[in-house]
């Protein structure tokens, strides 16, 4: 698995490398509503309805992600106090560090997202950056940042996994 689809996997997103786990339906999640996308038989790839069904989740899953970082920012303001407990402050100090590392994740993953919805507008969004063909509905609905096909995407994977040995 890749430094990057680790960083998403970490954070709770989707957690296979090449085709995702199906988002999730409950709690907190930005695909709590999440709805499938079914094709008509002779609908075409990435035709308008297809972009918008993938905008919104994107859009939607930017938005939960800043959210997040609302709050976090919110509850370290709330608790600048300092804890006269010496064990209670390094306790709260590693909490807030384990929370800052999953926050700058989740930072990175808003640029990854911001940077999809820019393909969406130029219009590259859904067809692999190596070989050029369509990624797949169903694959961009596990990972809807996925820039390259399933295929690709094993090839890489082998490769880096060749390369560490």
């Amino acid at each position: 698995m890749t430094n990057e689809a680790t960083s998403e996997a970490s954070i709770g997103t989707k957690g296979d490398s090449l085709l995702g786990n199906p988002p999730a339906s409950g709690g907190d999640s930005p695909f709590r509503n999440f709805v499938p996308y079914s094709p008509g038989s002779d609908e075409e790839y990435m035709n308008p309805d297809q972009v918008a069904h993938f905008r919104q989740i994107l859009n939607e899953w930017r938005r939960d992600l800043m959210e997040q970082v609302d709050r976090t920012v919110n509850q370290l303001q709330d608790e600048a106090s300092n804890f006269p407990d010496e064990l209670d402050r390094a306790t709260r100090e590693e909490e807030l560090g384990i929370e800052l590392r999953t926050r700058d994740r989740e930072r990175r993953l808003i640029r990854k997202i911001n940077e999809t919805l820019d393909r969406i507008d130029r219009k590259d969004y859904g067809y692999c950056d190596t070989c050029g063909v369509e990624i797949g509905l169903r694959r961009l609905e596990a990972r809807p940042t996925a820039t390259q096909c399933v295929d690709c995407k094993a090839l890489d994977e082998l490769r880096e996994k060749q390369l560490r040995g």
